[in-house]
């Protein structure tokens, strides 16, 4: 078995596929009207438009309700990722250096799913 993706369920496609693009790097990738990936080294990020979910999935899944997740992204430098993101990123916490040596940054994407973008620490 191999981990595919994670699924975001959102009302505004664009915009959360455009925030993940801007904090991965990576630009997202519009398979069809109501739903995009961003396709990262290891596992995809999939957003889908809650229509689709209504229509394909029985509405299963309720747009931005995920308040028990998070999203992890591992990178080198934390501090030129949050330089990069700009104004209206909302910081839940900043840089901290965690007990287990990981710096991490905690963020909400636009639909409030917490992020956490982290690096660990140099041998």
């Amino acid at each position: 078995m191999n981990f595919a993706s994670v699924r975001l369920v959102t009302n505004d496609v664009e915009r959360l596929a455009s925030f993940y693009a801007r904090l991965s790097g990576v630009a997202a990738v519009h398979l069809a009207d109501g739903f995009a990936e961003v396709r990262l080294p290891g596992a995809t990020l999939a957003i889908s438009s809650e229509a689709l979910i209504q229509r394909f999935n029985a509405g299963a899944a309720p747009a931005a309700a995920n308040r028990s997740a998070i999203l992890e992204f591992e990178v080198e430098d934390v501090g030129a990722v949050l330089s990069s993101l700009g104004i209206g990123v909302e910081v839940v916490q900043e840089p901290t250096v965690m007990p287990w040596g990981n710096r991490s940054l905690l963020l909400r994407d636009p639909d409030g799913s917490l992020v956490n973008v982290f690096s660990r620490p140099q041998p």
